[in-house]
């Protein structure tokens, strides 16, 4: 179902219009703000503790917020730039400045019947899962800037109670930003047609997908599946479902299969509105697999398990993350305070800004990598709410195991860590604490740890992370927060021992 070139470059024309339009009526909201943060840390370029320089940084970050919300339009995107200044200047690694982005939008083009999803992101990530990693924003030091984009044309058409028809054409890019990691476009067709509200108690669906992706490095690659599946009602909150399909990729491999039979068996239970389990289990060309997904909430608690096992590639998981989303997490139990879902939404942010707690939970580091990789992920998340406290608990197993040959890794590492990346695990915890001291104060600790393991080579690297924090917040507009960080891991992948940081920063935040 390929789009053709010109239709494309025509979509945004048309989405412009649609918003320019009488009939849009979506509510706008654009916020700026201004961050000001001074830092003092001892190891400004994370370097191995014999090497680390201490130092002053001063930091300035204007972002802009804009969000629209109305029954042809959604849109949400955030931009900042953030500039240094440091006291010492001498030290390697180190950012003068940068830019962040990243915004999501949906619009209804023709009612109920054609969609346009867009996406478009700018974010930091980690070069190599084996050198520093760190959640402070002025080091270098094994990371890169990330760019992603993404349009979506689709059709969805409803055939009364009988069935369901969705037709999606996407084409998106990653852009590298360093030259090991090849700049790569794709082009995605699928459709998915399902069985309607009228099969209560049997239903089905098939599917189709295709993609084609053109890497920097690796070249051309592809791969595709066709899906059918079964459904049936065993009891009211029960069902059983069976799936059998055909997977081909085509990417550069040497004696291995790459395209076969795959079928699966499971199970979908919703014994409340409040608790869903669904499983299955099954086998595709590269052997047994399944996939887990359970959740279960109360009033003041959520909690979540998830294991997946699919053939994946770095550049779909920065389009497509599968870290658990901070502001998701907490959407439910901010419910019954905030029905209204944009006031939930600016009390979740206001939350998340005042206890310290990241957009994404703890989650395996997504190495650079242009190879197609099997990923494993076990993964579960706890939140809990009291009256006065909130605690918020991760733990996780990834296992990556690499499918296509290295020769497309060749420019990011170097000769005798070529099988670096071949097979690697990673395990890790955290844990994320807040107390309200007052109705404008919190104090809040953020403990992670994660152990990452090549086993290939026997390299291993264990990081970990302490934040200690207070929050104040002066008015409706104004917020302050002290906070000490203590870092520690491997300063580099090549032997240079392990790095330290000790940091303590004030910030300020102004809302307009």
């Amino acid at each position: 179902m390929p789009v053709p070139g010109p239709t494309l470059r025509l979509l945004p024309l048309a989405v412009a219009a649609l918003l320019l339009s009488a009939e849009c009526h979506a509510q706008w909201r654009v916020t700026p703000r201004i961050d000001l943060r001074e830092t003092y840390s001892d190891n400004l370029g994370l370097r191995s503790d014999a090497d680390a320089r201490g130092g002053f940084i001063s930091e300035a970050s204007p972002t802009v917020v804009v969000s629209a919300n109305g029954p042809r339009l959604t849109l949400n995107a955030e931009a900042g730039w953030r500039m240094y200044a440091y006291s010492n200047d001498d030290t390697n690694d180190l950012r003068n400045s940068e830019r962040r982005y990243n915004a999501t939008a949906r619009a209804m083009v023709v009612d109920q019947l054609f969609f346009v999803d867009a996406a478009a992101s700018s974010s930091r990530q980690a070069v190599s899962a084996f050198g520093p990693v760190s959640s402070n924003n002025y080091s270098s030091a094994n990371n890169t800037d990330i760019r992603t984009w993404r349009i979506s044309p689709y059709l969805q058409h409803r055939f009364g109670s009988t069935a369901d028809l969705n037709m999606r054409y996407t084409r998106d890019s990653v852009n590298g930003g360093t030259g090991g990691y090849g700049n790569s476009l794709a082009n995605t067709s699928s459709i998915d047609l399902s069985s309607g509200r009228a099969f209560t108690t049997l239903g089905g669906s098939l599917s189709y997908y295709r993609q084609d992706l053109k890497d920097e490095y690796s070249g051309e690659s592809s791969s595709e599946s066709a899906t059918a599946g079964l459904r049936w009602s065993v009891i009211r909150r029960l069902s059983l479902t069976a799936n059998v399909g055909y997977d081909k990729y085509e990417y550069p491999v040497l004696n291995e299969r790459t395209q076969g039979r795959s079928w699966s068996g499971g199970f979908i239970w919703t014994p409340s509105t409040r608790t869903k389990v669904q499983a299955s289990f099954g086998r595709r060309y590269f052997g047994k697999t399944g996939m887990l997904a359970a959740s279960y909430r109360t009033q003041r608690t959520v909690w979540s398990l998830d294991y997946n096992d699919a053939i994946t590639t770095s550049r779909q998981q920065f389009l497509l993350p599968a870290a658990v989303d901070t502001a998701a997490m907490l959407d439910s139990l901010f419910a019954a305070d905030f029905p209204d879902p944009v006031q939930r939404q600016q009390a979740i942010q206001a939350y998340m800004a005042a206890t310290g707690l990241p957009p994404t939970l703890l989650d395996s580091i997504n190495y650079l990598s242009n190879r197609y990789i099997r990923v494993r992920r076990l993964q579960g998340t706890a939140l809990l709410r009291g009256a006065r406290s909130n605690l918020t608990f991760t733990v996780f197993r990834d296992q990556r195991n690499a499918l296509s040959t290295q020769q497309s890794d060749s420019t990011l590492l170097l000769g005798q860590l070529a099988t670096l990346n071949d097979d690697t695990r990673q395990r890790g915890a955290s844990a994320n604490f807040d107390y309200r001291l007052s109705t404008r104060s919190n104090a809040y600790v953020n403990l992670s740890a994660s152990h990452i393991e090549s086993l290939s080579t026997n390299l291993t690297n264990n990081i970990s992370e302490t934040h200690l924090g207070m929050s104040h917040r002066f008015d409706a507009r104004a917020q302050g927060s002290l906070e000490f960080r203590h870092t520690r891991g491997n300063a580099s992948l090549y032997g240079a021992g392990d790095y330290h940081e000790n940091a303590i920063a004030a910030s300020f935040s102004v809302v307009y």
